[in-house]
């Protein structure tokens, strides 16, 4: 095996939680963090039974708590060598003046600031090992607009951009950087998105065939998994029922 320390981020829900799941089967030690205590402690029972499991209840938007969760890991888990920056959230779906700018703020804090807290600390645990990987969650937003995107787009756009400025930066140091852009995937996504509303939520897969945490952890653990020459540089993934659409076109009465 390549890989001794794999630190997922968001690993209470949806592809980090399913990313946790597939790691240890496959003999990864592992550092999962995450803001619901209770899911992140009973995840660490599941798993310490296969991998030896560190969990640290965290806010990625708070440096302070990003750097001394750091300072802190045990030495037996401080070799990181994978990094599956998966923390972030979509919070609404309207057009931009009726968005919250709380929900803005949140999404910017989160999805931003939270991931280069996040990557910042690690870059120099990452840079000392042989080989390493950074795998950023990006979106099919980061590259392709949509109503009611504003924000999580621009801030999945961030994500993609400074994936590839990095992987710039990092060339031939061993680590590689990775932006991998889902689709529609059926996770907690929209329900944290609609606030809650269930039935809003149920009703974006209604018909459709999407994909599934567990697809996009198959894939997490294929790109680390590449040998220490190669490196994705990204990733777009869609389930076969979703496109592109035609551009946006406003038309006016005659």
């Amino acid at each position: 095996m390549g890989f001794t320390t794999v630190l997922v981020t968001g690993a209470t829900s949806g592809f980090g939680l399913a990313s946790a799941r597939l790691f240890a089967e496959h003999g990864y030690s592992l550092i999962i963090t995450g803001r619901r205590s209770e899911r992140l402690k009973a995840l660490a029972e599941e798993l310490s039974v296969k991998v030896p499991v560190h969990c640290v209840t965290l806010d990625v938007r708070d440096a302070r708590a990003v750097s001394d969760m750091v300072d802190a890991l045990p030495e037996s888990f401080r070799n990181i060598e994978v990094l599956v920056n998966n923390a972030g959230l979509a919070l609404g779906a309207g057009p931009a003046w009726e968005a919250s700018l709380e929900d803005w703020h949140t999404m910017i804090d989160t999805n931003v600031t939270g991931l280069v807290n996040v990557t910042h600390k690690l870059l120099p645990i990452l840079r000392a090992q042989p080989k390493a990987a950074i795998i950023n969650l990006a979106s099919v937003a980061a590259n392709w607009a949509y109503p009611g995107s504003h924000v999580y787009g621009g801030s999945k756009a961030f994500v993609a951009q400074f994936s590839r400025n990095l992987r710039c930066d990092l060339a031939g140091s061993g680590v590689r950087v990775t932006s991998l852009e889902p689709g529609m995937c059926e996770t907690e996504f929209s329900l944290v998105r609609f606030k809650g509303d269930q039935a809003k939520s149920d009703s974006i897969y209604q018909g459709v065939n999407p994909l599934r945490p567990e697809d996009i952890a198959d894939i997490i653990l294929w790109i680390a998994q590449q040998p220490a020459h190669i490196n994705i540089n990204s990733l777009e993934v869609m389930p076969t029922s979703q496109a592109w659409d035609n551009f946006k076109v406003v038309r006016t009465a005659d």
